[in-house]
């Protein structure tokens, strides 16, 4: 893999931790490019993580293209825009999702928030900082790929985790965005989930491929590469595609499958290497 061009200069983003907040631990799901599952793997991890006993919510954090109410066949008569534009509480809007967790849908189309204003980044913050409390972890399902609003959201999160998939347009986008999260938020490391794993092993083979790019082109503020920790694959499955196309979670309708028990299992590393707080 060849090193992917420098990232436009707003694509920039505060460093992590600067707008943190007191409660959950906030955890950015993201990638670089659309169509790896990043949604579904956020639905499903969020239903994994509350069966063990974490109160969870996902923020639907894909403010123009939303589609985390498509995935759990939600039709919510309130949204984040109308939160934004004061047409609704922000308690009305947060409605539990089949799996037990809480989410905060955006509601898709809203094109007035594809751009990072500062209206719309003191929004966001807001919703943060008054939900934060309330919960062990937000999962935030961020938009793909590198624009302004993407990467504010990410901000947000103490944790990332990037989903990318095997096809060589997907590794390379994900590259492209860590080289962002390093360069532009100063971080030190992402997590890597790769989705749609054919054979056992191919994550970890990605993730060092990945690091060997991330080893020559990429420097942190610490002058250290930026280190990238595979976290789990999740291996193909055709029981994905009917879940999806049922709109329903696959952890609940079909647990025993494949990918089930990889959410599952990938629900547990996040607990025992994110969750777990020293007292």
């Amino acid at each position: 893999m060849s090193e992917a061009p420098s990232s436009p200069s707003s694509a920039a983003g505060p460093a992590p931790g600067a707008n943190s907040t007191p409660g959950a631990r906030i955890i950015a799901i993201t990638s670089g490019k659309g169509g790896v599952g990043k949604t579904f793997v956020s639905a499903n991890l969020a239903a994994a993580l509350t069966r063990r006993g974490q109160r969870v919510l996902v923020l639907d954090a894909d403010l123009g293209l939303a589609n985390l109410d498509v995935v759990l066949n939600l039709y919510p008569k309130i949204t984040l825009h109308d939160v934004f534009t004061g047409k609704a509480n922000l308690d009305d809007a947060v409605i539990t999702a089949p799996g037990g967790f809480s989410v905060l849908l955006a509601g898709s189309g809203m094109v007035e928030y594809s751009r990072l204003t500062p209206e719309v980044r003191n929004q966001f913050l807001s919703v943060i900082q008054t939900l934060a409390p309330r919960y062990d972890v937000i999962l935030l399902d961020t938009g793909a790929g590198i624009s302004d609003v993407v990467l504010f959201s990410v901000s947000l999160a103490s944790e990332v985790l990037i989903v990318a998939t095997p096809e060589p347009t997907s590794l390379t986008d994900a590259y492209a965005a860590i080289k962002v999260l390093a360069m532009q938020q100063k971080r030190q490391h992402v997590r890597l989930i790769v989705n749609q794993a054919a054979r056992p092993g191919d994550g970890r083979a990605i993730a060092s491929q990945l690091q060997q790019v991330l080893d020559r082109f990429v420097t942190t503020e610490s002058g250290k590469p930026m280190r990238l920790m595979h976290l789990s694959d999740i291996p193909v499955d055709p029981s994905v595609r009917e879940a999806v196309m049922r709109r329903q979670l696959l952890l609940l309708q079909m647990p025993g499958c494949p990918a089930a028990l990889a959410i599952s299992q990938l629900a547990g590393k996040v607990e025992e290497a994110l969750l777990h707080r020293a007292p």
